[in-house]
């Protein structure tokens, strides 16, 4: 009788040190999920014992990969007729675009800036030629409301074909204390976004191939979104690593902000994550 109390207590202590060491090691939080590919696309975050986020991203199932589609979604499209048909002469922003939720474990936080998803796969890639042109998905973690985002229309202006007015907003410079000095204003204005500095120094620009990429998304003179950029190619390859965030000076809002962008394949399930990770809590204002 004693034995087997003992033999009993001893599991216990061994589920108890067990459920210890998954409170240390965090939680992760189930956001938004959708069909995407063959597969699905979800959002989560991952959260320390104390509830801090360490970890925001989106993860494709195994399939997620397969039989994506080639085309537009027809969102954002100019020269459409009056009935709202389109013709001959319409010209539609060539993406699918999939709005992903972030967990309420972490949305809900007044010190969490990034409240959503915005993921796009693009089956041709985009501009500019010879760089961005390879089929590729684009993570835009999202700061401000889901309909301040979609409010940015098609129209006549720019490169990638937005309302003028809107345009000039988007033109609109960000202090220089809130962005990395690597990053560049290149008209990259785009419906549904917003403006995209680019960091001209990265590898993609120096002769090699894009295989991912960060992006300062910004609007009215505020950053508005973080985005990683990432290939089909490069997700096929199956990758686990982390690449560090140039990070700005400053921030405009206090908040936990991350300083990884990383991208894996999990080989347990076959699934591919992207993500932003290693946050840190920063305070407001500008740099001295």
């Amino acid at each position: 009788m004693r034995r087997e109390m003992v033999s009993v207590l001893l599991a216990a202590a061994v589920v108890a040190a067990c459920a210890s060491m998954e409170r240390s090691a965090g939680v992760r939080h189930s956001g938004w999920e959708m069909p995407f590919g063959r597969g699905t696309a979800a959002s989560y975050a991952d959260v320390d014992e104390a509830g801090r986020p360490t970890s925001i991203g989106v993860v494709l199932s195994a399939t997620a990969l397969d039989g994506l589609p080639a085309g537009s979604d027809m969102h954002h499209c100019v020269s459409r007729a009056h009935d709202g048909s389109v013709g001959p002469d319409t010209k539609c922003v060539e993406t699918f675009e999939h709005v992903l939720a972030l967990p309420d474990a972490v949305a809900r936080r007044s010190d969490m800036p990034f409240k959503w998803i915005l993921l796009n796969w693009n089956h041709k890639g985009h501009i500019p030629p010879g760089i961005y042109d390879r089929a590729h998905f684009d993570v835009h973690f999202e700061m401000v409301p889901v309909a301040d985002v979609f409010a940015i229309q098609a129209g006549d202006c720019g490169p990638e074909r937005v309302r003028c007015d809107q345009f000039a907003i988007a033109k609109k410079a960000v202090p220089v204390d809130f962005v990395h000095p690597d990053f560049k204003d290149v008209d990259a204005v785009v419906p549904a976004m917003g403006n995209h500095l680019i960091d001209l120094s990265g590898e993609e620009f120096l002769g090699k191939p894009f295989t991912r990429s960060f992006i300062y998304g910004v609007y009215g003179g505020d950053v508005i979104f973080y985005e990683q950029m990432v290939t089909r190619d490069f997700l096929e390859s199956r990758p686990d690593g982390c690449a560090e965030i140039k990070l700005p000076r400053a921030y405009a809002k206090a908040g936990y902000y991350p300083t990884l962008t990383c991208t894996r394949h999990d080989p347990r399930n076959g699934s591919y994550s992207i993500s932003m990770e290693k946050f840190v809590l920063r305070e407001a204002g500008r740099a001295r």
